[in-house]
């Protein structure tokens, strides 16, 4: 009873992580969705998504917005520790002033890799262009802040608060663009960074797999039960027969002898083992078989 209990608490514990593993399946069903429903979807002027970026919400992420007005190149920022390609490099964020509602926001320009002198700067920094411009751009919401230092003129992550702090005018807090074209076009650009996954990952397998786990645990139990119950009955027959053969008729005692032999016998082909007392009870029995 104290294994079947064991089992019990383990068939839970695999049931449980089966639903982690379909939660984060749904998460990923959910970002797979948003990014069919707007990643390719045609351009709306800012001045119509601006309460999507005051608001930030995740279920807008993606949504693709056309700007037009100045890059402010002085104000920009390096976020640290960004992954790309296998690779960990950094995001060039710049502010950006959009002519019709005079809202700057922040577009990160791209990817840079780090330098192969120095792993603190980035390669190349290239300069945003210059003048009158009109980006195309993808939404995403604000990071948190993830408490981690960065040196000066970096940021640990695209934390719109802590950027608020580096500049004098407001920001727009809920979320940043990130750049997919510019016009007119720089002689050099960041790398723009991959377009996301729509692969929803081995959730599901991995769901089933713990189910599977857990309801296996069950038929391991069973078996071993059945093992260890019939071992305690060989026990008992043996125990029996010691403490009932004193004073019995030698047909009796003969009887009790031969059930003790076919337990042996039982006991062996079930451990697979064969004792020297196997070899000795198999060279009396070849001696008392009658020809």
């Amino acid at each position: 009873m104290g294994w079947l209990a064991v089992c019990v608490l383990f068939c839970v514990a695999c049931y449980m992580l089966g639903q982690w593993q379909l939660d984060r399946r749904d998460a990923a069903l959910e970002e797979i969705n948003r990014v069919v429903a707007n990643y390719d979807e045609d351009p709306v002027p800012y001045a119509q998504a601006r309460d999507l970026f005051a608001a930030g919400d995740a279920g807008d992420e993606w949504t693709v917005v056309q700007l037009r007005g100045q890059y402010l190149e002085e104000d920009s920022l390096l976020a640290r520790n960004r992954g790309h390609g296998g690779q960990v490099g950094y995001e060039q964020l710049v502010p950006f002033r959009d002519s019709t509602t005079g809202d700057v926001v922040i577009i990160s320009r791209g990817w840079l890799p780090t330098s192969s002198a120095d792993g603190s700067v980035p390669a190349s920094n290239p300069d945003p262009p210059g003048g009158d411009v009109e980006v195309t751009a993808r939404l995403k919401p604000g990071e948190p802040d993830i408490d981690r230092g960065a040196p000066a003129g970096q940021l640990a992550s695209i934390d719109l608060t802590e950027y608020q702090e580096q500049v004098s005018y407001p920001l727009v807090q809920g979320a940043y663009a990130l750049m997919a074209a510019e016009t007119p076009e720089p002689a050099e650009a960041p790398h723009q960074l991959a377009r996301p996954s729509l692969d929803e990952g081995p959730h599901l397998s991995y769901s089933m797999q713990w189910v599977a786990f857990g309801l296996l645990s069950f038929v391991g139990w069973g078996y071993a039960a059945r093992v260890h119950r019939r071992n305690l009955d060989l026990d008992e027959h043996q125990e029996s027969a010691d403490e009932d053969d004193y004073g019995a008729s030698p047909d009796a005692r003969l009887e009790r002898l031969e059930r003790a032999r076919r337990a042996k016998e039982l006991r062996r082909r079930q451990t697979g083992r064969y004792s020297d007392e196997d070899a000795e009870d198999a060279w009396v029995d070849s001696r008392l078989t009658p020809r």
